[in-house]
């Protein structure tokens, strides 16, 4: 059975991410509360709330850089051919997906 498109890589659900929320309703509020809370927990002022754009780590579209470039998760999945890291028989161990896991919606979705 395929995983909802919207279940990322991680297991953290895009539909509920307040960047894909704001870009599917271009709410420019909503882009601004986010890059300032993004900020915050990356201890940065460089991202924007025009940097705050994205479909979702798994759908055809735009995607914050982050989830575009950085995201180590993503590009395993995508190296290894895998839908999610549900997939993955490495996945209770990796260092890579486990900053996710203090996400309880995350570990459902992985199986964990």
């Amino acid at each position: 059975m395929k995983m909802n498109e919207l279940i990322g890589y991680c297991g953290l659900d895009c539909g509920q991410c307040d960047a894909r929320i704001a870009t599917v309703n271009n709410d420019d509020e909503l882009r601004a509360r986010t890059a300032k809370l993004w900020c915050e927990w990356n201890n940065t002022d460089e991202i924007k709330p025009e940097h705050i754009n994205c479909l979702g780590c798994r759908v055809e579209g735009v995607k914050t850089y982050f989830c575009s470039c950085l995201c180590e998760v993503r590009k395993c999945c995508i190296g290894r051919g895998l839908e999610t890291c549900a997939g993955c028989s490495d996945k209770a161990g990796c260092a890579k997906l486990a900053p996710f896991m203090d996400n309880e919606v995350a570990r459902k979705n992985m199986n964990l």
